[in-house]
């Protein structure tokens, strides 16, 4: 009877793996892109020039071993040690894949740029990059990058929310940089 206990449990423990790996993704191995910036490395402090201390200008990033087969990429910028909770710097979307993609210095808040490239809103209700302005503290950045199989069929201006859920069942690879940045006083 012990012995069946084992078996009955080891089978559900497979089985609860199963899921997992195979979960959202379909089973199908995600690829992982490589984000970085010629402006910081990852883990390091993002200088001041990018923040609200400085010009308040987006970062040049740049995102390799993007797939053959991806259609788009999505780029959120983030941070997640807000008081309020998570507040988002700057959305963009239907970024044009191909096998190394360089989104320059210093993007303009355009809802729509002529090779298709969309702005979403971010947290305090504009269209473009909004740099590091922490209240307090040491605060982490994040700039995940999603390659995704399909063109969003969203309008510029959309709500993180609504990215997040067209992305759904369409994320072929992502990767994130993460940099930090407190006020200087």
């Amino acid at each position: 009877m012990r012995l069946w206990k084992v078996f009955v449990w080891g089978l559900l423990f497979v089985l609860a793996l199963s899921f997992v790996s195979f979960g959202k993704n379909g089973g199908k191995s995600m690829d992982k892109l490589i984000v970085s910036s010629p402006t910081f490395k990852h883990g390091d402090f993002i200088p001041s020039e990018y923040t609200c201390d400085g010009s308040d200008v987006s970062p040049e990033i740049v995102v390799e071993n993007v797939p053959t087969n991806a259609k788009s990429l999505v780029l959120i910028n983030d941070d997640p040690d807000a008081p309020m909770g998570t507040w988002d710097h700057w959305i963009l979307y239907n970024i044009p894949a191909s096998n190394k993609v360089v989104i320059p210095k210093g993007i303009k808040p355009e809802k729509e740029f002529t090779n298709g490239m969309r702005h979403g809103i971010n947290s305090w209700g504009r269209l473009g990059y909004g740099g590091p302005c922490p209240p307090s503290g040491v605060h982490r950045y994040f700039f995940k990058v999603y390659a995704l199989d399909v063109v969003l069929d969203i309008p510029p201006g959309a709500t993180k929310q609504k990215i997040l859920k067209a992305m759904e069942g369409h994320i072929i690879a992502q990767g994130e940089l993460m940099g930090k940045y407190s006020r200087k006083r």
